[in-house]
């Protein structure tokens, strides 16, 4: 599980990485501790480290600019929430609104989580066409904002608590 945010060395969101490769990047010295889980330490020997929920890199990496959010599985059921746009319940597939043997793309606005029940009721047909509806409308997530999705936060106040002050 990706849970650990890492920062850039400017405090500019980058990506989210495993706990183990947080750790191995402060023990590194590539990056420092920003905010730790309360009360947790990766312990081995001769070495404690604090629990990273948030860690900024030591130098600056140059990031080119990134318009659109890159689409994959897991992000269309980070961006569901995990529920099945059909029905509701706990979603673990991601179904295509037009199949893909239709000329459907992996792309945001054509696809969307749902239960393996849904998906596979539904087919190799339009959601029209199943006579299903959907109780959402799929949307593009932007880069950022695929970011806070992924490390389950809902706003930015949520992660405002270790930023420094803007003068």
């Amino acid at each position: 599980m990706r849970n650990t945010l890492v920062l850039n060395a400017s405090y500019e969101p980058l990506t989210t990485v495993s706990l183990q490769r947080a750790v191995v990047l402060v023990l590194q010295d590539k990056a420092v501790v920003e905010q730790a889980h309360p009360m947790r330490v990766v312990r081995g020997t001769g070495v404690s480290v604090p629990v990273p929920r948030v860690i900024r890199l030591q130098r600056y990496v140059r990031v080119p600019f990134r318009q659109r959010a890159p689409w994959s599985r897991r992000g269309v059921l980070v961006r569901d929430q995990h529920l099945c746009a059909y029905c509701g319940r706990r979603a673990t597939t991601v179904d295509h609104l037009v199949p893909k043997s239709r000329g459907g793309a992996d792309s945001w606005l054509n696809t969307v989580a749902a239960c393996a029940a849904d998906n596979q009721l539904k087919a190799d047909r339009t959601p029209e066409q199943a006579g299903m509806r959907l109780l959402r409308a799929p949307f593009e997530p932007t880069p950022e904002a695929t970011l806070m999705m992924a490390l389950g936060l809902r706003e930015a106040g949520d992660l405002a608590a270790w930023l420094p002050a803007v003068a």
